[in-house]
């Protein structure tokens, strides 16, 4: 590649009183807006295509192998007693949570375990079925009748969806003292059949929640390798998308862009609760503020009233609010009238620019501290990306 020079970036005046800004006042050439630049644009017409939260699974039972039927035999031993040995049992049907898998797509709508072999002669046992191994998310409920039967958080998590059928009996297993010749053997039994609805719940450490167009999947790009479709219309995104964000001690913090809410999302209205259940597994929220609209507060209030009405005390998790669109000059305007508002604690930055994106991601990061201390104190294992 030629050589070209390095781009020298002229240093931040001060402003008016020699005060420092409350935001950093990062250039469009600093180098994060220019790796936002080289991402490739995806449409989410073709990300629909990747990402299944539902799928409905017929899984049944390998079936059991029938019992063997025969007399052994052999010079000087011609009346050996029979001889039949027991089927083998079917393999189950296995769902396992993996890391690896990221939506429901790669399921397919039928399962079934691998049949037992049949028993031979000489008392030889048939062979037991394979099982058949399902991968699945981390994150994904198994209801059957409406009823969860199982959920599957953790990584490598198992859960038997049907159970292969017993292997059947072979004539040596009726010999006795009364009958010294049985000729009774009995087939294999038949795998459990089960029709399973599974629901994926996005597992992430924090949430964006916000209304359309609030910069949610802008924000997403510039502190994540995710590439969520970015475009100047409501409703964007039609998708969770899960970004990582990666510290230099090796830590990483799953970011999921939750798409976005309007007023009745909890009465079934827009994109309504098909996505507020992603908001259930996230630790902690980051709500996302459109700084440039007037009284940028009522967003909030009207986001909290949401989540608690969808799940009572959704809105009460770890949080912070994030003022986005701070490179325009209205939201300048709104900044202190929001902080005198809510109570919460308010990072004003530009996922477009850039600018003050090092305050989120400390912030971030003390959140997702405060989280892996405090499942410790319980006892139990935090989520690791």
């Amino acid at each position: 590649a030629p050589w070209r020079p390095a781009l020298l970036l002229s240093p931040v005046p001060l402003p008016a009183g020699g005060r420092q800004p409350t935001f950093s006042t990062t250039c469009a050439r600093c180098s994060k807006n220019r790796r936002l630049r080289q991402k490739r644009v995806i449409s989410e017409r073709k990300l629909t295509r990747y990402f299944v939260d539902h799928r409905k699974v017929h899984v049944v039972g390998g079936q059991g192998g029938g019992g063997g039927h025969s007399f052994y035999s052999e010079p000087r031993k011609i009346f050996g007693g029979p001889g039949g040995g027991n089927g083998g049992d079917g393999g189950h049907v296995i769902l396992k949570a993996d890391q690896q898998t990221k939506s429901l797509s790669s399921v397919l709508p039928f399962y079934q375990g691998f049949h037992g072999e049949k028993g031979g002669s000489k008392n030889c046992y048939g062979a037991n079925g394979a099982y058949v191994y399902v991968k699945v998310p981390v994150g994904t409920l198994v209801k059957e009748d409406g009823k969860v039967v199982a959920d599957l958080t953790q990584h490598g998590e198992e859960y038997v969806a049907a159970y292969g059928g017993a292997g059947g009996k072979g004539n040596r297993f009726f010999l006795s003292n009364e009958n010294r010749a049985p000729t009774l053997f009995t087939p294999g039994e038949p795998g459990q059949e089960r029709v399973l609805h599974l629901e994926l719940k996005t597992t992430a450490h924090a949430g964006l929640v916000g209304f359309p167009n609030a910069g949610k999947s802008s924000l997403l790009r510039a502190i994540s390798n995710a590439k969520p479709a970015v475009a100047a219309y409501p409703f964007t995104t039609l998708n969770p998308h899960v970004g990582i964000v990666h510290y230099q001690d090796y830590e990483q913090v799953a970011v999921a862009d939750i798409p976005g809410l309007v007023k009745g999302a909890h009465q079934n209205r827009g994109l309504g609760m098909a996505f507020l259940r992603h908001i259930e597994r996230c630790r902690f929220l980051l709500y996302v503020v459109d700084l440039s609209v007037s009284q940028p507060w009522i967003q909030l209030q009207d986001l909290k009233y949401e989540l608690e009405q969808y799940k009572k005390g959704l809105s009460e998790r770890p949080c912070v609010v994030i003022g986005n669109k701070i490179d325009l000059a209205q939201s300048r305007i709104n900044l202190p009238l929001l902080k005198e508002q809510i109570d919460d604690r308010v990072i004003a930055l530009s996922a477009l620019t850039g600018d003050n994106l090092e305050e989120l991601l400390l912030h971030l990061r003390e959140l997702y501290d405060t989280y892996v201390k405090t499942e410790q104190s319980r006892g139990q294992s935090p989520v690791k990306w």
